[in-house]
């Protein structure tokens, strides 16, 4: 059993917005990284890529966009239209399924799922958006 499979995914499970917990868990994988035999001394960037790890706000990112992809397909959890609003502005630059973002007044609402993954939705491809199966949706 490889010791990213023990370690990671309680390192991937909470997805903190505050800066101090974010940072907190980088240091669990910063330390975790150097106890692999043969990468002490090398810096923790190139630990990373020997290891082919991601850095954790990637992964959670990654994470993120498959679940509302999933959604949009309607292969998980709860119905995408009824966690989103899709934009009324058809105009704008990018893909046809892009969400409104709305305004929220407290750190609750504003850092949950259904708001946290918006923006990076909204940057995504055409194609990508477009993908109908979730191997390529995460390949693009």
């Amino acid at each position: 059993m490889s010791l990213k499979t023990l370690v990671r995914p309680h390192l991937e499970y909470w997805s903190p917005h505050y800066c101090r917990y974010r940072q907190l868990l980088k240091k669990v994988q910063y330390h975790f990284t150097r106890m692999v035999p043969g990468m002490k001394d090398l810096p923790y960037n190139e630990r990373l890529q020997q290891l082919s790890l991601w850095i954790l706000e990637e992964r959670r990112n990654r994470a993120n966009l498959t679940e509302k992809f999933k959604m949009l397909r309607k292969k998980s959890g709860p119905n995408f239209d009824s966690m989103f609003d899709r934009s009324r502005n058809l105009s704008t630059r990018g893909h046809s399924v892009k969400l409104m973002k709305h305004r929220c007044i407290t750190d609750l609402r504003k850092y949950f799922f259904s708001e946290r993954v918006i923006d990076r939705w909204n940057m995504l491809t055409e194609d990508c958006v477009s993908s109908s199966t979730i191997n390529e949706f995460k390949g693009s």
